[in-house]
């Protein structure tokens, strides 16, 4: 004798009309299939692409007083003080380090204090007046800070040693050497990975007439 169907059971209808689990996705990896070929068959959005690709970076006219040489140049909006120093300019003395203003070996003065051109837009620096290592010295005569670092021994290999430099005689000019500690707290964001710190100092000291 047949039973009656339970209400928890489903019907004909049911059955017929709710796919399975593998009919779901079956179905449905090919219309996704489909929308993703069809996305790269779609000339239109394709020759947007292509044509946004084509659009130059915007860029600026800046002008400039780098190492007392007026300058005006024309930069891409995103171009670094550092990569418009050593690309553009050719004054390769500052250094790239960690390009992330980590290390400071690529510390320059900006309006007389120190910053790492690395983080530093050029695009910003409309009427700045900007000294590198190269523009530390007066002809064959180097500056006081240059000479104390030969009297001193204070490099090693020398990668680090323009920013150090830099960064010493903004730390001069700011009036941070009452103390060899007081020298190295505003010099710590200058990395030596060959550990000249000691003579590095020293240097500083010398100069600021400490010793």
């Amino acid at each position: 004798m047949p039973t009656e169907p339970s209400d928890h059971s489903p019907s004909a209808a049911q059955i017929l009309t709710t796919p399975s689990r593998r009919t779901f996705i079956a179905v449905t990896s090919a219309v996704g299939g489909a929308v993703v070929v069809g996305g790269m068959l779609d000339g239109g959005s394709a020759a947007a692409a292509e044509s946004d690709a084509e659009q130059p970076a915007p860029s600026s006219r800046v002008s400039l007083t780098i190492n007392g040489k007026h300058r005006t140049v024309t930069v891409d909006n995103r171009t670094s003080l550092l990569d418009l120093l050593r690309e553009d300019l050719e004054l390769t003395g500052t250094k790239k380090g960690c390009n992330a203003g980590a290390c400071g070996a690529c510390t320059v003065l900006v309006d007389g204090r120190r910053v790492n051109s690395c983080l530093t837009l050029a695009v910003r620096l409309e009427g700045a007046e900007v000294t590198t290592i190269e523009g530390l010295a007066r002809g064959e005569r180097l500056h006081p800070l240059q000479q104390a670092f030969i009297d001193q021994d204070a490099f090693q290999c020398g990668y680090c040693t323009p920013g150090q430099i830099m960064s010493g005689v903004g730390c001069i000019q700011e009036g941070h050497t009452g103390s060899s500690g007081e020298i190295r707290e505003w010099m710590s964001g200058n990395i030596c990975r060959c550990g000249c710190y000691v003579k590095i100092v020293r240097a500083v000291e010398q100069t600021a007439g400490r010793k």
